[in-house]
């Protein structure tokens, strides 16, 4: 992926709760589309290897939910956190986690993250195929900064974060902000 693609066009399969449906489990299943989450709004879209896992749960996750107002007021409409994890998992992290301003994408069968060419072996952590780390910035669904960690690679002994920080993603948009201040 590289700035000045658009997303591909996949569909995803989320649960959302649902009150009317009464009981302990009150979630119905909903189909989401990259239109859905990409159209007409700029948006931070940022994938990590599994919910749960150490980098994502202590700086990646909390980085951008903490940030949120900040990212905002530099023009962002949503952040999306993605992973090759299905709904339940990706709904149970988020609630584990207090997330309030991300909101999470789960792609189950890694269509989007292999559309992408972001899937990954991870066979060597027990994983299966998952995404390789990144973040981007998405405007009306075509790609306008992409942030990949370097290495990309089946079975990477080491999992990289920097390139795909808030903190650099807050670099990219005040250089940005700034360079349309000075025009």
């Amino acid at each position: 992926m590289q700035a000045g693609l658009k997303l591909p066009d996949v569909t995803f399969h989320t649960r959302v709760r649902d009150d009317s449906i009464g009981g302990s489990n009150p979630f119905r299943w909903q189909n989401m589309t990259t239109a859905d989450y990409f159209s007409g709004k700029r948006v931070i879209l940022f994938s990590l290897p599994g919910a749960f896992t150490p980098t994502c749960s202590t700086y990646q996750l909390p980085g951008f939910e903490n940030n949120a107002g900040k990212f905002q007021d530099l023009g962002i409409d949503d952040i999306y956190c993605m992973s090759v994890n299905d709904s339940f998992v990706m709904n149970k992290w988020a609630e584990a986690q207090g997330i309030a301003n991300v909101k999470v994408i789960p792609d189950g069968s890694g269509e989007f993250t292999r559309k992408i060419g972001m899937l990954v072996a991870k066979d060597n952590l027990g994983f299966g195929m998952r995404s390789w780390r990144y973040a981007a910035i998405v405007n009306n669904g075509t790609v306008e900064a992409w942030f990949e960690e370097p290495g990309r690679a089946d079975n990477h002994g080491e999992d990289p974060y920097g390139e795909s920080s808030p903190e650099n993603l807050m670099k990219y948009l005040e250089t940005a902000a700034s360079a349309v201040a000075a025009e």
